[in-house]
């Protein structure tokens, strides 16, 4: 919109311009013409007898001659008589002979000896000045050529100009891509923000205080209920402990270790929600694989189910927080554990390019579900008390923090395979870039 405007302003602007000066040329050539009815009038002067006489003197004879042709005067009486003329008509009519189309002219009228005579002056334009009808002829063309280039320099000036005062709405709409759930302390930047846009960024800034106030609000419930729940689960498991051997024992040992995992693992959640990674923090891929396959071996053993380690045995080294990765890891395998078959086993893969593959025996996932089961809380089997649904969702957490990757695909022969995919750290993209030495 802004280019038509200016297009239209580049094409209106000439005509005004040749308007104007039209205007300008016919204004000088009145003002000329009643200058030169002005000397004439001075010429006129009223004899003894009353009767009005008119010498021209010699200088201006030839100006008005009709060998000339190019300057007129007509000289009239109240009642419109022609009196003195330079086309050497006078006599009592009252019109005289219309002027043509191109003279043009202007009169004044003047009182002498008692007597209004009105003197008119006119020129003819099919023979006036060469350089004003240059002028006139040339002009537009002229303006056309200059405007051109002027309209090319004033839109790469307004492009320029665009350009900076849009960088910080395109600064502050990155900065907006970067705010989520684990990063809601991101404001939108206010320097060089155009004034006329401010209002708007310091509201969504002042949406984004409350937003991460209600985060931090559900957040310290979480943690605080999971911290006050811990205490009441252990002394349930002590008085359990004295109670005589049986199968209801059992069983609520068993409710207890449940309840007990769903409170970890909403510590955990509320420990990831104020997780801040830090960029150059690196972690041993591979050995925090090897950690989890050790601590959950005795879990897959009293299952009836084994889990092993495969992939390379050197040092994978990745940005991220050891920590979160254990957890993130933990928790894939333990849920493959969960669904694979008995008598089978759980793999865990781990590749050189910073991936990590856990492998299961059981069901499968439909396609319907595999964005469902990272959702907190979601189960697709509700009539299953094994679990709260919060495993996956905390792995999703960790993949997001990591800027990883999570693909959950069914593989042929039967089972489940969720794919992590880190990014490598530089020295260890490095090596790999140079290969062995």
């Amino acid at each position: 919109m802004h280019i038509v405007a200016v297009a239209v302003v580049a094409i209106f602007l000439p005509l005004v311009l040749f308007w104007l000066l039209n205007s300008e040329v016919d204004q000088l050539h009145r003002d000329a013409m009643r200058a030169q009815a002005e000397v004439l009038a001075e010429r006129i002067v009223a004899a003894p007898d009353g009767l009005l006489t008119f010498n021209l003197p010699d200088s201006l004879r030839g100006l008005y001659s009709e060998a000339y042709g190019r300057y007129l005067y007509d000289i009239r009486d109240a009642d419109g008589r022609l009196l003195f003329s330079s086309r050497r008509k006078t006599g009592a009519a009252v019109q005289a002979p219309p002027l043509s189309e191109t003279i043009s002219g202007a009169g004044v009228t003047h009182t002498i000896d008692g007597k209004t005579v009105r003197i008119r002056v006119a020129e003819d334009l099919a023979h006036r000045d060469v350089i004003i009808d240059d002028i006139i002829s040339n002009f537009f063309r002229r303006v056309g050529w200059i405007t051109i280039p002027i309209l090319l320099v004033l839109l790469a000036i307004d492009i320029i100009i665009f350009r900076r005062a849009i960088a910080p709405l395109w600064k502050a709409s990155e900065e907006a891509s970067n705010i989520g759930p684990a990063r809601t302390h991101i404001r939108l930047p206010t320097e060089q923000i155009p004034r006329e846009i401010m209002p708007l960024v310091t509201a969504v800034n002042q949406a984004l205080d409350r937003l991460e106030d209600g985060f931090r609000v559900q957040r310290q419930f979480t943690a605080d209920a999971a911290h006050q729940l811990r205490t009441p689960l252990t002394i349930l498991r002590t008085r359990i402990e004295t109670l005589g051997d049986g199968t209801a024992k059992q069983a609520l040992h068993d409710d207890i270790e449940g309840m007990s995992r769903i409170v970890v693992q909403l510590l955990e959640i509320a420990e990831l929600d104020t997780l801040v990674l830090d960029p150059g923090e690196t972690a041993d891929l591979r050995a925090v694989c090897a950690e989890v396959v050790g601590a959950i071996a005795p879990f897959a053993i009293a299952q009836h189910k084994d889990i092993a380690l495969k992939g390379t045995d050197a040092p994978v080294l990745i940005h991220g927080n050891a920590v979160m990765l254990q957890r993130a890891v933990f928790n894939l395998a333990e849920n493959a554990i969960k669904f694979t078959a008995k008598d089978t086993s759980v793999d865990v893969e781990v590749s050189e390019d910073g991936a990590v593959r856990v492998r299961d025996c059981g069901p499968g996932i439909v396609e319907a579900e595999r964005e469902l089961i990272f959702q907190r809380f979601w189960r697709a089997d509700r009539q299953r008390s094994d679990g709260a649904g919060l495993g996956l969702s905390i792995v999703r957490g960790v993949a997001d923090d990591h800027a990883a990757t999570i693909v959950v695909e069914n593989l042929p022969g039967g089972g489940a395979e969720f794919t992590l995919r880190f990014r490598l750290a530089e020295r260890a993209a490095a090596a790999l870039s140079l290969g062995p030495a």
